[in-house]
């Protein structure tokens, strides 16, 4: 009841704002910790059974050990790791950050750069560097966005069920996730991801053979543009997918891209696009800043300049579909 009360004073003292700051605030502490679990060692140290202090010191090389104790109790605190008779070990929250590779992905991309946008954003106003999250965290991203593949299962399968393709292409197939949900819609289909970033390329392909799929999936390394013109990118395809791609690549070379995948499919073939839109939704406009500090002329697309872009390849789109209501996840089947 005291708590009621306390509450009740705060609110009609105008703490409301003050409020929904702490809230914020502590949130933010949350993710921080979670990643600087990952980023000091000390959940991995724990990972193979209990330890003491001084064991975790000792295998972690520490030197400052008056910080270490209270930095495991802020992970308690935050039901990370458990203490018991002296000694630290995992939690089932702590464990499952540290072997779930897209949480793991979450806690590091959201306290690292997406953040890190902000704080450092007063010296790029300023004429400082651009930033370089898009060249330097592409293993992050590409978990990052597995997250979203129960979002665009709806629309992979839709697409798989219209166009019944047998060769499928996935042009920036990132961790192969999607790729991989197609394979599964078009049982008789053979596919083939795109990957420039070779790191990623690799967890595209341990993706697709834990899945079953190394027989029916193959994934390139390069950049898409050159291997279409070499000769190297197969086809002709009948299902093409650009999943969440198009805002990495300059308003300029959107068009070329669409016109070279166009040449890549089969009469009658389609191509995917899904991607997050420019819109006034607050995730949209932060995606789009983040990709603005670039400095390389990427951008969130708008629907309909988009829709007349593919037209302008010599595809035929047809009307954008909102992947979830609300929000600014968007669908363009374009035929050729």
């Amino acid at each position: 009841m005291s708590r009621l009360v306390a509450v009740a004073k705060l609110l009609r003292g105008g703490g409301l704002p003050w409020l929904r700051a702490s809230r914020d605030g502590l949130a933010a502490v949350r993710v921080a910790v979670g990643a600087a679990g990952l980023s000091t060692g000390v959940l991995e140290c724990l990972q193979d059974g209990p330890a003491d202090t001084a064991s975790v010191r000792a295998r972690l090389g520490l030197d400052d050990g008056d910080l270490l104790e209270p930095w495991l109790r802020v992970l308690q605190g935050h039901g990370l790791v458990r203490a018991s008779a002296g000694r630290w070990s995992l939690s089932r929250r702590g464990r499952r950050l540290l072997d779930d590779e897209v949480v793991r992905a979450a806690y590091e991309g959201f306290a690292g750069y997406h953040t890190g946008l902000y704080r450092e954003l007063p010296a790029q106003l300023h004429g400082g560097p651009a930033r370089r999250d898009i060249a330097e965290q592409g293993e992050t991203i590409a978990q990052l966005t597995r997250a979203m593949e129960p979002v665009l299962h709806a629309a992979l399968v839709a697409a798989a069920r219209t166009v019944r393709p047998t060769r499928i292409l996935d042009v920036g197939c990132g961790a192969g996730q999607n790729l991989a949900a197609l394979l599964a819609a078009a049982p008789a289909a053979e596919g083939t991801g795109i990957e420039v970033d070779e790191a990623v390329a690799d967890i595209a392909e341990r993706l697709l053979a834990q899945r079953g799929l190394a027989g029916r999936a193959r994934v390139l390394r390069g950049d898409v543009l050159a291997l279409a013109a070499g000769g190297g990118a197969g086809g002709p395809y009948d299902l093409a997918l650009l999943a969440n791609v198009v805002y990495y690549l300059p308003l300029a070379e959107r068009v070329p891209l669409f016109r070279a995948l166009a040449g890549l499919l089969s009469e009658g073939g389609a191509l995917l696009v899904t991607t997050t839109a420019a819109t006034p939704d607050p995730f949209s406009r932060h995606f789009d800043l983040l990709l603005r500090a670039q400095g390389e002329g990427m951008e969130l697309p708008e629907v309909e300049p988009l829709r007349r872009q593919l037209a302008d390849a010599g595809l035929q789109p047809e009307p954008a579909r909102q992947l979830v209501p609300g929000q600014p996840l968007v669908a363009v089947l374009a035929r050729r």
